[in-house]
């Protein structure tokens, strides 16, 4: 990927792409976080949420041609009745998306036809604002659980964790960090998102606030996560999805 590449060029250990998971979590009660959802080519790749009966927030990174987005889910390894298998009908990378340094790193998925909404499947709400320093956050993913080397789990794992303030996060990442963005985890490292988290949600307040795109070396000391910042897309998402 483009982006390891120019990272690598700066001495960065770079996780990104479909590199993102959870570390230090915990499983998440079962059905508990019913707007995450998982895309599927054959397998586990990114994560998404959903945000109305047709519509999926994802990474730009996470883009592929063809895409099953499965709803419902908890273990992703068996078949436990609740699940919804739709295909993405459409899959709209932002216009600005920058493979080299991830800015605008945000892509909405049509769905070939609505979900139904259920006790097992439900939306999240868009940000009203943008987040603020502290603010306690929800990330989910089924991502790698181990900072050195691969453990995916089957089952969702989730990790509260803060928001971090811009300052500190442009610190820990200069010439990278970009108003799009938003960090949010722990400066001590120990616990983040990771592998395979990519596209996934960060839920303030019952708010999507932020979608897992790239970081160091997961859950590494003063690199926290970054996630595009969902507050500076209400207009381009609420256009994209009247005109499709």
């Amino acid at each position: 990927m483009k982006a390891l590449v120019f990272l690598a060029l700066l001495g960065a250990a770079f996780a990104a792409a479909e590199d993102d998971k959870i570390v230090g979590g915990y499983e998440c009660p079962k059905h508990s976080v019913q707007y995450q959802v998982s895309l599927n080519a054959g397998y586990h790749f990114c994560g998404g949420s959903l945000i109305s009966s047709q519509w999926v927030v994802s990474a730009a990174h996470c883009y592929k041609s063809r895409i099953q987005v499965r709803l419902g889910e908890h273990n992703i390894a068996v078949n436990e009745g609740t699940e919804q298998w739709i295909d993405g009908a459409k899959m709209i990378k932002h216009p600005q998306y920058n493979s080299y340094n991830l800015d605008n790193d945000i892509m909405l998925i049509k769905l070939s036809r609505p979900a139904t909404l259920n006790s097992y499947v439900q939306t999240v709400a868009l940000p009203t604002r943008c987040p603020v320093a502290d603010e306690n956050c929800l990330v989910s993913g089924w991502g790698n659980m181990s900072a050195n080397g691969s453990n995916f789990p089957d089952r969702l794992q989730c990790l509260r964790q803060p928001i971090i303030d811009d300052r500190i996060c442009r610190n820990a990442y200069p010439h990278l960090f970009t108003q799009n963005m938003v960090c949010s985890g722990f400066m001590q490292g120990g616990a983040s998102s990771c592998q395979g988290d990519s596209g996934g949600p960060l839920v303030c307040n019952g708010q999507l606030q932020g979608v897992v795109s790239w970081g160091y070396d997961c859950a590494m000391q003063g690199h926290p996560s970054v996630y595009a910042r969902v507050c500076r897309y209400n207009s381009w998402i609420s256009t994209v999805m009247r005109n499709n």
